[in-house]
């Protein structure tokens, strides 16, 4: 199971590279079913595995000048305000035991996980649908919106690992005027700083023994997909991947969601 989670790991980093978005959708469910990991300590494995193999995709995507700094301001900060708040504040105050009927039990981590796969099942219905919105990159800034987006993308990006592509790229296409592949670039280092914050944040709050081998493991697979990812993304339709990978989501959202439910 670990030789098939490392080589999944390198499609993780493949659609970073392509699409800038879909790591921690990936990450999070092979951490916890294929990797047994439990999911509380899986949503911040993501932070790490996308964090660090996102740096690397946006440093990339600096060097072809496909990066706007501005925006990285505008979206990360009140971004990653959220990230730290919800690690800190906001995920200890759920119990771990939050719900009992009968034989019937609502887990902190299956709450975790049916969060997550409802995110899924949402993103991957905004990839299906979305069209390419290249030609809205002359509309006027809306300032506010990416603002409230930035912390929107946050607190998710707090509870459940999930560095937030999916928010992002739409955010700053529609609401920040910016052509598909700049938004993809720039995507990748707001998934950085929020998913590296937020790892750095759950072991100082949380205390926990993180295993580094693993982790670098897992990363060093992600890194060689994102270089992947970002030369078939010069050759290949990024609304046509964009599609295929929302169907591919979708597919394992419900499957999460049946799982969880299942489980419970």
């Amino acid at each position: 199971m670990e030789i098939v989670a490392y080589l999944l790991a390198v499609l993780i980093g493949i659609s970073l590279g392509m699409i800038g978005s879909g790591g921690s959708i990936l990450t999070v469910p092979i951490l916890v079913y294929l990797l047994d990991i439990d999911p509380i300590l899986a949503t911040a494995y993501s932070l790490f595995i996308v964090g660090l193999t996102s740096l690397v995709g946006g440093v990339t995507q600096t060097i072809h000048r496909q990066v706007d700094y501005r925006m990285v301001f505008l979206f990360g900060v009140p971004s990653i305000i959220m990230v730290l708040i919800t690690r800190g504040y906001l995920v200890p105050l759920i119990p771990e035991h939050i719900l009992s009927v009968g034989e019937f039990e609502l887990t902190k981590g299956a709450l975790i996980m049916l969060l997550f796969a409802g995110i899924m099942l949402l993103a991957s219905i905004s990839m299906i649908r979305t069209k390419d919105c290249s030609l809205q990159e002359n509309h006027t800034l809306d300032y506010q919106q990416i603002i409230i987006k930035g912390g929107f993308l946050g607190l998710v990006t707090g509870m459940v690992g999930a560095g937030g592509g999916f928010l992002i790229i739409p955010a700053l296409v529609l609401f920040g005027g910016m052509p598909m592949k700049k938004a993809v670039g720039t995507s990748l280092l707001i998934i950085a700083f929020n998913s590296l914050i937020g790892f750095v944040g759950f072991i100082e709050i949380d205390g926990h023994q993180v295993d580094w081998k693993l982790l670098f493991i897992f990363s060093l697979a992600a890194i060689l997909g994102i270089l992947i990812g970002t030369l078939i993304a010069k050759r290949v339709s990024g609304q046509r991947l964009k599609t295929i990978f929302g169907w591919f989501v979708l597919g394992m959202g419900l499957l999460i969601l049946v799982e969880e439910i299942f489980n419970i």
